[in-house]
C-alpha cells in the first residue's frame, strides 16, 4: 500500500507540474494602440479592459514605435501603421466612411475591421433634414436677405411659391444603412412616403419603408420630390449620382448629399442646378473637397452647403467611446464584434 501511496502521489506531481507548464497560466497581456484619445475617453476603455495593456497615443508617429507587438489598434490608422503592426488582430475606426482606408495590406490581411456605422444615424440624420428644411423653406436665403434689416423687402424678394411642405412629397433614400434608416425615421415623422435602396433588401425595417434592390434606382428617382444619399462611397457609387440618373427625376426635385461628394458627379449637378431640373442640393460633402473659393457651386442661391460637419454633435464621440468600449472588452473576452466591415466590398 505504501508503495502504491508513493507511485499515486507521483504521478499526481507529474500531471500538476504540466499543468503549471502549459494550461493553468493566464494567457500574455493583450496590448491595445489607442490613438487621438483624451484621458478620460482612454480610462473609460481601460475599465472595460483592465487586464489588457492600453497604450495612448498622441500621433501616428509615436502609434508607429508602439505598433510592432500590438494585438489590437482604436482610433488611429494608416497604411504605414497596418504594415507595420505585424501583431494586429483588430482595427477600430471612429468613422462611419472607410473608404480612406482602402490600403491593400489591410484588405488582404486577417485583420478584423470595424468602424463606426450606425451609431453617427442620429447627428447625419438631423444634418440631412437640416439641409433640406434650409431649402423648402427658403431659411438660408431669408437669412441672407435680413441682413437689409428690411422685412417687407424679404418677404417681396423670397422665390413665391418656392416654400413647400413636405408632408404628402415622397423621399427616396439612396442606401438604407444605419445613417439612412435614421434619415427615413425623420422624414417619415414630416409626413413623407418613404422609399430606399439597400443591397439586402430582407433586413427587418418599419412597415412605412418599402426596399428596393439598388438596381431599381433610376425606376424609383422620377417617383421621389426629395433624394437622399447615404451610401458609403465605394467603386459601385462612385459617379452614381450623374448626368443620367440626374434625367431620371423629376423636375424639382431636391437632392441632399451627406454621404461623400465623388458619389455625385459635381459637374452633372450643376448643369441640372442651373436648368432648374433640380429645385435646388444641400450638400455636406463636395466634389472636390475642400469646395475651392471661387468654385460656382458657391454662387448658387438653391444650394444650401455645409463643411462635412454632419459628424459632429454633443454627443457622438460618448456613443464612439461607447462603440469602442463594448469591442474592446467584446475583443479580450473573444467574442463576436459590432460594426464589422467587409474590407472587399468597403461598408
Amino acid at each position: 500500500m505504501p508503495r502504491l501511496f508513493r507511485a499515486l502521489l507521483a504521478a499526481l506531481a507529474v500531471v500538476v507540474g504540466c499543468l503549471a507548464s502549459t494550461g493553468t497560466q493566464a494567457d500574455p497581456t493583450l496590448k491595445i494602440v489607442v490613438g487621438r484619445l483624451s484621458a478620460t475617453q482612454v480610462a473609460r476603455l481601460e475599465a472595460a479592459a483592465p487586464k489588457a495593456k492600453i497604450v495612448s497615443v498622441a500621433s501616428e508617429e509615436a502609434a508607429l514605435e508602439e505598433i510592432g507587438d500590438a494585438d489590437a489598434l482604436i482610433g488611429i490608422l494608416s497604411e504605414d501603421l497596418v504594415k507595420a503592426g505585424k501583431n494586429l488582430k483588430w482595427i477600430q475606426v471612429l468613422s462611419a466612411g472607410v473608404d480612406r482606408y482602402q490600403y491593400p495590406s489591410l484588405i488582404e490581411s486577417e485583420i478584423v475591421f470595424t468602424n463606426a456605422k450606425v451609431i453617427q444615424g442620429p447627428n447625419v440624420a438631423d444634418q440631412a433634414m437640416a439641409l433640406l428644411l434650409a431649402m423648402t423653406r427658403q431659411i438660408v436665403r431669408a437669412s441672407a436677405l435680413a441682413a437689409g434689416r428690411d422685412w417687407r423687402q424679404v418677404r417681396r424678394k423670397l422665390k413665391e411659391g418656392s416654400t413647400i411642405e413636405l408632408a404628402g412629397k415622397t423621399a427616396l433614400v439612396i442606401g438604407y444603412g444605419g445613417i439612412g434608416a435614421a434619415i427615413a425615421e425623420r422624414a417619415h415623422g414630416f409626413g413623407m412616403e418613404i422609399l430606399a435602396t439597400a443591397h439586402n433588401t430582407d433586413k427587418p425595417h418599419p412597415e412605412w419603408v418599402t426596399i428596393y434592390p439598388p438596381e431599381q434606382l433610376e425606376v424609383l428617382l422620377p417617383r421621389a420630390r426629395v433624394v437622399f444619399v447615404a451610401v458609403p462611397l465605394t467603386p459601385e457609387t462612385r459617379g452614381m449620382i450623374n448626368a443620367k440618373t440626374l434625367a431620371a427625376m423629376a423636375d424639382g426635385t431636391y437632392l441632399v448629399n451627406i454621404a461623400r461628394g465623388p458619389v455625385v458627379d459635381t459637374d452633372a449637378m450643376v448643369a441640372a442646378l442651373q436648368s432648374g431640373k433640380l429645385a435646388g442640393a444641400g450638400l455636406d460633402v463636395t466634389d472636390p473637397e475642400p469646395l475651392p473659393p471661387d468654385h460656382v457651386l458657391w454662387t448658387l442661391d438653391n444650394v444650401v452647403l455645409t463643411p462635412h460637419m454632419g459628424g459632429s454633435s454633443d454627443v457622438v464621440w460618448e456613443r464612439r467611446v461607447d462603440l469602442a468600449r463594448d469591442n474592446l472588452a467584446a475583443f479580450v473576452q473573444g467574442k463576436p464584434l459590432r460594426n464589422v466591415v467587409d474590407k472587399r466590398a468597403g461598408y
